[in-house]
């Protein structure tokens, strides 16, 4: 089924549209929440979450991609899962190393600036993807928004793991210069 009669299923209100989205997307939206959860059982919740929180959502919200905006609800789902889970705790799953690796790029300063500026900084890192060759933006996101394993993204490019983390390395300390450069405090 076409993501535009899905879409139109949940604004007809149509309890098909869960089915038809689950088959679709479920083993997408669970591979994001194991990704950020290393667990099975809690990637199912977030994944449930997810079609509880889509079918409240739409409408209003009338997505044009279907799979991003799954995916983003599935993400923000499953850190929520995360902070829960390891609210007392450092976890050594490896959210925790992806989110290391990216303090060093984007600070967690919660001023009410930053928060006005939140937009803006967004913008300003979808625009350096743009400068990035295909295979590091995608290596980038592999590791950054979903949460891949060095190893699995080594797997899938068919490179090395030693060559996947010079690369990642090499694109946060770009990525830190590129913001920096634009006036952001990291």
């Amino acid at each position: 089924m076409e993501d535009k009669d899905i879409v139109s299923l949940y604004l007809q209100r149509n309890k098909i549209a869960i089915k038809e989205t689950a088959s679709k997307y479920g083993n997408y939206c669970k591979a994001i929440a194991k990704n950020i959860l290393s667990n099975n059982e809690d990637a199912e919740e977030c994944v449930n979450d997810t079609y509880l929180h889509t079918w409240n959502s739409i409408p209003p919200h009338k997505p044009q991609f279907l799979s991003t905006y799954l995916g983003k609800i599935t993400r923000r789902l499953s850190f929520d899962k995360f902070r829960y889970n390891n609210a007392d705790k450092r976890g050594g799953g490896e959210i925790s190393l992806v989110l290391d690796e990216l303090s060093e790029c984007v600070s967690g300063n919660e001023s009410v600036e930053n928060e006005l500026n939140k937009h803006q900084l967004i913008q300003e890192i979808n625009n350096f993807l743009d400068t990035l060759s295909k295979e590091n933006c995608n290596i980038f996101l592999c590791r950054y928004w979903y949460a891949m394993p060095v190893t699995d993204i080594a797997k899938r490019f068919k490179i090395t793991e030693n060559n996947v983390s010079v690369t990642l390395n090499r694109t946060r300390k770009k990525l830190k210069d590129y913001l920096t450069e634009r006036g952001f405090e990291l």
